[in-house]
């Protein structure tokens, strides 16, 4: 037992150890003082109690310098944010009452009950092809989150897939604000085989780069294979579009090469997101296309016929309108993507192409919404009786 306590005692004796906390003492004491010295105004006062020049008190405190220096660093954190909603709530404010104006004056000498007629003289195999061509665009949309649980490499049916999907675009074109709404929608079926929000949020993030790169693409391709064309609807010279088309799939072009280099993750919102690869990226692009020019063929089909629009130009025009309706963050671009076709496409009569403009947003928008409303509802209620059934079914076991 003493051997032991022996063996535990310090092998230093007790001078040596005096010797070692008077040093540390001494180093302590001497950065205590000099810590003091940093904090009082008049530090520079000579050893002797010199008194300091008269313009000493004009000398910023270091404490008061540091403390400006967090407050200005504080202030812009908090202020840059906030300014750039701002600012981005000014724009889109400023682009959907640009948008009424425009719309008001375009239907200022409209007739509705020629508008009326314009929609009762429709025929039906163009309301079919309309109708055909928004399924093609919606199944489109179910591959977004197809390939962006693929990137996840999470294991979820195509079935709950498609839902998902199908059904929050439905809401968020409806609805507006898609990061809240089809964010909110996808959750609400995920969370049922165990994807987390987080996981939620990189689909969300993943669909919409699916989405912009599509648009992107459509509307870099038009402008340069229809610069003239569409220099006689936004009065540009031909050249500029075709140097803006070629501005625009350049930058669709860096951003596949800067994601296929390595690996590339963005944060947002305090989260990092892993972004595609070079195969999935161009996976994205492609099928952004197949799901824009599906929609676009759709009011293309219920349009009046008119033999200067062809449907490369007309695709250009229908993706620009689409974009001023997604940043004016009006819900699914109403009024905006209207105002915006009508005073872009040439038309005869304004009553025909308003009437085709209404249709489409009934078969695009409304008709999907109301059917999204339905198949959550049964998918809620086949879910619920399966789960009545299940505890019935233990009850009678118990009871046995």
């Amino acid at each position: 037992m003493n051997g032991r306590r022996e063996a535990r005692r310090s092998p230093l004796n007790s001078a040596a150890r005096r010797r070692i906390e008077e040093a540390y003492s001494a180093h302590f004491r001497r950065r205590l003082e000099e810590k003091e010295k940093l904090k009082r105004p008049d530090s520079d006062l000579t050893e002797t109690g010199a008194a300091t020049p008269a313009n000493a008190d004009e000398r910023p405190n270091p404490d008061q310098r540091a403390a400006g220096l967090d407050f200005l660093s504080t202030a812009r954190r908090m202020i840059a944010p906030s300014l750039g909603k701002a600012l981005g709530g000014i724009a889109s404010l400023a682009v959907f009452a640009l948008a009424g104006f425009a719309l008001a004056s375009a239907i200022s000498s409209v007739k509705f009950s020629d508008v009326r007629g314009a929609i009762a003289a429709m025929s039906a195999e163009q309301i079919f092809a309309a109708l055909l061509l928004t399924a093609l665009s919606y199944v489109a949309l179910t591959g977004y989150d197809a390939l962006a649980l693929r990137q996840l490499r999470l294991r979820v049916r195509y079935r709950i897939a498609a839902l998902a999907s199908f059904a929050s675009y439905a809401f968020s074109f409806n609805l507006g604000f898609p990061v809240v709404t089809a964010a909110a929608v996808r959750y609400w079926i995920y969370a049922r085989v165990g994807v987390t929000a987080v996981q939620v949020a990189n689909v969300t993030v993943i669909a919409g780069v699916t989405f912009w790169l599509g648009m992107t693409s459509v509307v870099g391709v038009g402008l340069m294979a229809r610069a003239g064309e569409i220099g006689a609807i936004d009065k540009l010279p031909a050249f500029v579009n075709f140097a803006l088309g070629l501005m625009i799939c350049a930058g669709v072009g860096y951003y596949i090469v800067w994601v296929s280099l390595r690996p590339r993750r963005v944060r947002l919102r305090g989260h990092f997101f892993e972004l595609p690869g070079l195969a999935p990226t161009i996976g994205q692009t492609l099928l952004g296309v197949v799901d824009l020019c599906c929609a676009a063929a759709a009011l293309y089909a219920i349009l009046p016929q008119d033999p200067n629009l062809d449907f490369a130009t007309f695709v250009s025009v229908y993706v620009f309108a689409c974009i001023l309706g997604v940043i004016s963050h009006a819900p699914g671009g109403i009024g905006v993507f209207e105002a915006t076709m009508l005073n872009a496409l040439p038309s005869h009569s304004q009553e025909s192409l308003l009437a085709s403009l209404l249709l489409f947003r009934v078969i695009y928008y409304f008709l999907p919404f109301i059917l999204a409303l339905a198949l959550l509802g049964a998918d809620e209620g086949s879910r619920r009786w399966n789960s009545l059934r299940e505890t019935i079914a233990r009850i009678l076991e118990a009871r046995e």
